[in-house]
C-alpha cells in the first residue's frame, strides 16, 4: 500500500524554496520526486531539498507517469494554462493562490480537473493552521455574543519592484490578486458564509498600472459587516478581529505564524475590559501539504475545496468591478455551499 505521495514541482518560485519544499520534506505522507524549471538553480535546490529528478521543462515533468500530483506556485496568468495540462495528464492540482484571474477561469480549470478525475486545491495554507478551528469554537459558544464586524489587514512593503511578478498587470499581479485574495477568504471562512454586497478601492501605482493597495466592504445577510485592507507598499501587517454585542476576537499572526515558529495568538477580551490570550502551535504549511496528500492517497476530497476556490473568485470579481465602476455590486455564489 502507497504511503506517500509522489509530488512533482513547477518552478524554482521563492516560495517553493522557503516554505513549500521544507514542509513537504516534513510532512509525514509527502515526498518530492522531481522538479522541473530551465533556471540553472535548479539544481542547487535539488541538492539542497534531496529531490533525484530534475526536468528542463514541465512538459517533461508531466509525463513522468511515476508523479501522483503536481504542486504550481507560477505566476497567477500561468495557473490555468497549467492546471489543465497537470489535469489532462492525470496528476492532482495543488495550485497557489489565486487559482485564477476569474470566477469563470476557475470554474473551467475544475471542470477539467473533474473530466480528468484529478482533485484540486487551492493553497491558502494559512487555513489549515488550528488557531482559526478554535476561534471558530469560540464564536460558535456566544462568548462574544452576536457578531457585528470582522476586520481584517494583511499587508507587506515590496522591495525591488522592477521585474517583480506582483508588478506585472499582465501576468495577474497587484495587492488584489496578491494578498487581497487572503483577506476576502479569511472573512468567508471564518464568518462561514458568502456576502451579498461589496465595495472596493485601489491606489494603483502610476507606471505599472497594478494597484498597491486595495480596502473594500463586504456585507452580509445576517447583519454582519466586514472590512479589509491589503497593501504590497507599506509595514507588515497580518490580523484580523471579530467583534460581537459582548466581546470581541483578535488574531495577531492570522496568516504568517511561521514567522514565530508558527506559534498564534487568540486574544479574547470582554466588556469589562478582561481579557486573556490563548496560545496555539501548528505548521501551517506541513498541515497543508499533509491534507491534501491524505486526500489523494484516500482517493476522496471535500467538494468544497474546489467551491471555494470559485465563490471566492466571484468575490474577487465582484471588487474588481466595484473599482471600476465606483460603487456597491451585488454578489451571488456561484456554487452553494456543499455540507462537506
Amino acid at each position: 500500500m502507497t504511503t506517500k505521495v509522489r509530488w512533482g514541482i513547477l518552478s524554482t518560485a521563492q516560495i517553493v524554496q522557503e516554505e513549500l519544499l521544507p514542509a513537504f520534506m516534513d510532512a509525514s505522507n509527502a515526498e518530492v520526486v522531481a522538479i522541473a524549471s530551465s533556471n540553472n538553480k535548479v539544481y542547487d535546490i535539488a541538492s539542497k531539498f534531496e529531490i533525484p529528478t530534475i526536468y528542463g521543462t514541465y512538459e517533461e515533468l508531466l509525463d513522468d507517469p511515476s508523479i501522483d500530483a503536481v504542486y504550481i506556485p507560477l505566476p497567477n496568468a500561468l495557473h490555468s494554462h497549467w492546471v489543465k495540462k497537470a489535469a489532462e495528464k492525470g496528476k492532482h492540482v495543488f495550485c497557489e493562490k489565486p487559482a485564477a484571474l476569474t470566477a469563470r477561469e476557475a470554474e473551467e480549470m475544475i471542470e477539467v480537473c473533474k473530466k480528468n478525475g484529478v482533485m484540486f486545491m487551492e493553497a491558502f495554507m494559512y487555513q489549515f493552521h488550528p488557531q482559526h478551528k478554535r476561534v471558530k469554537e469560540i464564536i460558535a459558544s456566544g462568548e462574544i455574543g452576536q457578531l457585528k464586524i470582522m476586520r481584517v489587514s494583511l499587508s507587506f512593503f515590496l522591495e525591488d519592484q522592477a521585474g517583480n511578478i506582483r508588478m506585472n498587470q499582465k501576468l495577474g499581479g497587484g495587492s488584489l490578486y496578491d494578498v487581497g485574495c487572503y483577506c476576502i477568504h479569511s472573512i468567508r471562512n471564518i464568518l462561514n458564509a458568502e456576502p451579498t454586497r461589496v465595495f472596493a478601492s485601489t491606489r494603483n501605482d502610476s507606471d505599472n498600472r497594478v494597484d498597491m493597495s486595495v480596502s473594500g466592504i463586504m456585507e452580509f445577510d445576517n447583519g454582519v459587516t466586514a472590512l479589509f485592507d491589503a497593501a504590497m507598499d507599506r509595514t507588515r501587517t497580518d490580523y484580523y478581529e471579530i467583534i460581537g454585542t459582548k466581546g470581541s476576537i483578535r488574531v495577531p499572526r492570522a496568516f504568517v505564524p511561521q514567522m514565530c515558529n508558527g506559534e498564534g495568538h487568540i486574544v479574547i477580551s470582554g466588556e469589562n475590559g478582561n481579557y486573556r490570550v490563548e496560545h496555539i502551535y501548528g505548521h501551517q504549511y506541513v498541515l497543508e501539504v499533509e491534507y491534501f496528500s491524505k486526500c489523494v492517497l484516500e482517493g476522496e476530497a471535500p467538494e468544497s475545496l474546489m467551491e471555494n476556490t470559485i465563490n471566492n473568485m466571484n468575490v474577487i470579481d465582484a471588487c474588481f468591478e466595484s473599482i471600476g465602476k465606483e460603487t456597491f455590486i451585488t454578489v451571488t455564489p456561484l456554487i452553494q455551499a456543499s455540507k462537506n
